[in-house]
């Protein structure tokens, strides 16, 4: 198999996955919201540990302990990540999980907002098309929500924060979700004390199938990651960015035709609006990146060095057609 359809392949099952997260969310209740993330937190720390000692890879902590800005940087990624989880959950044990989805579909705009206001990077005319028409989705929202969605601006915000942080960090998947889960682990495991103290812990307590799940959210938090690194390492960006809006459309379809939230027709103005600025800057995204391969292209064409002539190779040149005699160049 070719790495590039393997690339495809780990993008669709990483997509997939967090595309029906909110199906499995649902069965952890009654599990509240920060009982589910305190476990989250605690079982990825599990499974990545046994996952690395596995692989025989645990050398790297030592180094990232000698990089005090690393270290600095991954307590920022651990808050900004444990902030999206939590507000995941959130959403989907409120029944808002179409809002969630919202914030998935804004989260490219977001990042490209980030990069104009952190990075001081300049916008093509598209983007700054493509930012206008999702400001214009976030208004015509916030009108039929009666409020700010400000589940979905948490979620995108912070996702599109923590993938900054982490670009900068540049620490592999499985070794940055161990350190980043092993730096909420004491407030996590301290939660889950304090919630036995005064016997509202629901692991254990609900049924073996329920205490399994939630032990298994280790599992399923560090899985799509683990393919979405694979993905990264051999699709080109503008190929990851389309298959990235499955996992949104996924759970959209699972917020109105499984759990049958509603979707009045303000609403679905506002997502409508949403595609259209994603469909403006997707386009824009892919136009730029074939510019781009074929400038690289052609400069290596330039660039390539001359083959070596032998003895009675004709040449074509500016003078005319001829005959080098000589030795091997």
């Amino acid at each position: 198999m070719t790495p590039l359809r393997l690339g495809y392949l780990y993008g669709l099952g990483a997509y997939l996955l967090w595309g029906f997260f909110p199906l499995y969310l649902k069965l952890l209740r009654p599990a509240g919201p920060l009982e589910i993330l305190a476990h989250r937190i605690v079982w990825s720390v599990v499974f990545v540990a046994l996952l690395l000692a596995a692989l025989r890879n645990v050398g790297f902590l030592r180094a990232l302990l000698r990089r005090p800005w690393a270290v600095a940087g991954i307590v920022a990624a651990a808050a900004l990540i444990a902030v999206n989880w939590g507000t995941y959950i959130y959403g989907v044990n409120s029944d808002r999980v179409v809002e969630t989805a919202l914030g998935y579909f804004i989260n490219p705009l977001v990042v490209v907002l980030l990069g104009v206001t952190v990075l001081r990077e300049r916008l093509r005319p598209a983007q700054w098309v493509a930012l206008g028409i999702g400001a214009s989705a976030v208004a015509v929202l916030t009108v039929d929500y009666g409020r700010l969605p400000w589940l979905a601006l948490t979620l995108a915000f912070s996702f599109a924060g923590y993938g900054l942080v982490k670009k900068r960090l540049g620490l592999p998947a499985a070794e940055g979700l161990f350190v980043e889960s092993a730096v909420l682990a004491l407030p996590a495991l301290g939660y889950l004390a304090w919630l036995t103290a005064k016997s509202d812990l629901t692991f254990g307590h609900v049924s073996a199938g329920h205490t399994a799940l939630l032990v298994l959210a280790g599992a399923a938090t560090a899985i799509p990651l683990l393919l979405f690194a694979g993905a990264a390492n051999r699709l080109p960006l503008s190929s990851l960015g389309m298959v990235q809006y499955l996992a949104p459309i996924l759970q959209l379809g699972c917020g109105v035709l499984i759990f049958h939230e509603p979707m009045p027709p303000a609403r679905l103005a506002g997502f409508a609006l949403v595609w259209l600025a994603l469909i403006v800057f997707t386009a824009d995204a892919v136009r730029t990146s074939r510019r781009t391969r074929a400038r690289d292209l052609a400069v290596s064409v330039v660039d390539m060095p001359a083959m070596p002539l032998m003895e009675g190779q004709k040449v074509q040149d500016r003078g005319g057609p001829g005959w080098v005699r000589g030795r091997r160049r």
